[in-house]
This record gives structure tokens, C-alpha cells and sequence, in this order.
């Protein structure tokens, strides 16, 4: 159990890269993005309509690569997933990739939603049927229903049905800053957060309300890579600090300059770790409120237990700071 759990919350840096991508493979076999990291080949969004057929020609290509290197080599292999436009498009992938299946993690659905999630649903219940080994699921939530507050919350409420009947595949929920962003016609800068933007942190607000309690969700995008400074960097920090603080764990990233900030930004800090050390250790008789490990704050033991296994995961994960 505690290693399901560690998977879900390790999956941290997702990389984004299209599929197209023919450097992929030596990239990864090369460690050139580092030793922690997780890696999507997206079919979706960065693949025109008439590149489709080369780009999954691509996905086999880079798995192949991938695959028969990690025969005889070690080096630090990611999380795979692939992002793939619609249900249909999954079994022809995975049919291609079946024998390099063994390094496949799963795949992202985008804009899942009450009109196709059991088409999603469905398609990677097949595939599990026939698989070596569990293939997992992330669905990203990004669609106008979800935006439109007149249908947000049955809307929601609807989608979780759906997700957790297919509880034992999901490893993260994810969700599309940039397709918010858009409906609502707003761009941050990079002295900027998401939060910034109202309706869109509410939106994500309601979405953690809805899914944190029983699902690992990731934070949304951060488009900059680049300064004249580090102002990408500090901006990147910031909004990461305010995803954690909410709930969020890990986040989308599509740069590999991006992947040691979120690294991190997901370690603990000496005084978290050693709090909730404290607590989860705790003598269960007696009193059960005490003072905090630098002495400037409560820690309560049935108030903060889920934090501090959630602190505990993590540091076990990312280490402490």
C-alpha cells in the first residue's frame, strides 16, 4: 500500500515533450535531464492533425530505443507516459509499443470529461486486460464545463464518479492551466502566479476541494524557462510554494531547466520533516498537543496526522532542505 502511495506522489517533474521529438530516446539514456523526473510523449496539443501517423511512428521509435538500451545499460529510466487525443488512438499506440510495454507507465487523457470518460475508462480496462503490467491513467481536467460555474459542480461531482471507478489506474489527477488560462483570455507573467488570475484559482480551488483528499493532484503550467535574470526561476519558486501549500503535488513542466526547481521545491524543509517525525511517532497516551520542533508552533497530533504523512512521503521522496 505504502508503495502505491509513493508512486503516486513520486511521479513530481512531469517533462512534456512532442512526440515528433526524435532526440528523445538518447536524451533519457543519456540522463541529460537528471536522475529525477518523470517523462510524457505527448500525441495531443504539439502534434498537428496531418503529423499524427509520423508522430506514433516516432512514440515506437523512442520506446524501442529506450527499451533496447535499458537490455544492457543502466542509467535512471523515468516514468513513460503517453498522451494520446482520444480513446481510439490508445490501442493502436499501445499496439505498437506492446513489446517495449514493460517501460510504459501509463497514459494522460486530455479534457476528460463526463462525454468520454468511459470511452477512456474502457480503453485502458482492455489494454490492463492484456498488459504484463499495470498500465496507470492520469486524466486532465480543462474542459468548459468544468469552467462554466452554471455546470462546475455536478459537473465535478460526476467526473469523480468516473475516476473512482477506475480508482486502482489513477496515479495523478492533473489539471490544464494553459486551457484555463485561455478560456479566460489571461496570461501571468513571471512576477506573477496563477493565483493571481480569480477565476482561475477559484476553479482550482473547487478542484482541489473535490479530488486532494483522495488523489495526488498535480500543479498546472509554468510557461517560462528563461530570463534576462533568474525572474523565471523566483517566479517559478513562487508559484510552486503557493501548489503546495494548497495541495498540489508535483507539476507539469516543458522545459528540463524547469525540473530541478520543482525538485526543489518539493523537499521539505528540517522543521516540516522533523514535525512530522514528531507526531506520527508520538506516544498515543496522554496528552497529545505539543510544542513544534523549533518551538514556534502547535503540533496537534489529530489535526496534523495527514499532513504529516503527507510530509514524511514526501521527504522519503524529494529528501529534506
Amino acid at each position: 500500500m505504502i508503495e502505491n502511495i509513493k508512486e503516486k506522489y513520486s511521479v513530481g517533474a512531469l517533462l512534456y515533450s512532442p512526440a515528433l521529438n526524435s532526440k528523445v530516446a538518447k536524451a533519457v539514456v543519456n540522463e541529460d535531464w537528471g536522475r529525477r523526473y518523470s517523462l510524457t510523449v505527448c500525441l495531443e496539443d504539439t502534434i498537428s492533425s496531418d503529423s499524427v501517423a509520423a508522430a506514433e511512428q516516432q512514440v515506437k521509435e523512442t520506446f524501442r530505443q529506450i527499451f533496447e538500451y535499458s537490455e544492457n545499460h543502466e542509467f535512471f529510466l523515468p516514468k513513460l507516459f503517453i498522451r494520446v487525443r482520444e480513446p481510439e488512438q490508445m490501442i493502436r499506440v499501445f499496439d505498437a509499443i506492446c513489446p517495449y510495454q514493460s517501460i510504459l507507465t501509463g497514459f494522460i487523457f486530455p479534457k476528460y470529461t463526463v462525454t468520454n470518460a468511459a470511452a477512456y475508462n474502457e480503453t485502458l480496462r482492455r489494454i490492463n486486460d492484456s498488459a504484463r503490467r499495470r498500465i496507470y491513467m492520469m486524466p486532465i481536467l480543462e474542459t468548459g464545463d468544468i469552467i462554466d460555474f452554471r455546470t462546475r459542480t455536478d459537473v465535478l461531482g460526476s467526473i469523480k464518479e468516473k475516476i473512482d471507478s477506475m480508482n486502482e489506474f489513477v496515479l495523478n489527477v492533473r489539471v490544464g492551466g494553459n486551457d484555463f488560462s485561455n478560456e479566460f483570455a489571461a496570461r501571468r507573467h513571471y512576477d506573477e502566479t496563477i493565483y493571481d488570475i480569480l477565476p482561475i484559482s477559484q476553479l482550482l480551488g473547487d478542484l482541489l476541494t473535490v479530488f486532494s483528499r483522495e488523489y495526488v493532484v498535480s500543479g498546472p503550467v509554468w510557461e517560462y524557462f528563461d530570463s534576462a535574470g533568474d525572474e523565471w526561476k523566483t517566479g517559478l519558486k513562487r508559484e510552486l510554494k503557493r501548489d503546495i501549500l494548497n495541495g498540489f503535488i508535483g507539476k507539469t513542466v516543458i522545459h528540463p531547466k524547469q525540473i530541478p526547481v520543482v525538485n526543489e521545491m518539493l523537499q521539505v524543509s528540517k522543521k516540516d520533516f522533523e514535525d512530522a517525525k514528531s507526531i506520527l511517532n508520538w506516544d498515543k497516551s496522554g496528552l497529545q498537543v505539543g510544542k513544534s520542533y523549533g518551538g514556534e508552533r502547535m503540533n496537534e497530533v489529530r489535526t496534523n496526522c495527514n499532513w504529516a504523512e503527507k510530509i514524511y512521503l514526501l521527504s522519503e521522496i524529494y529528501g529534506v532542505r
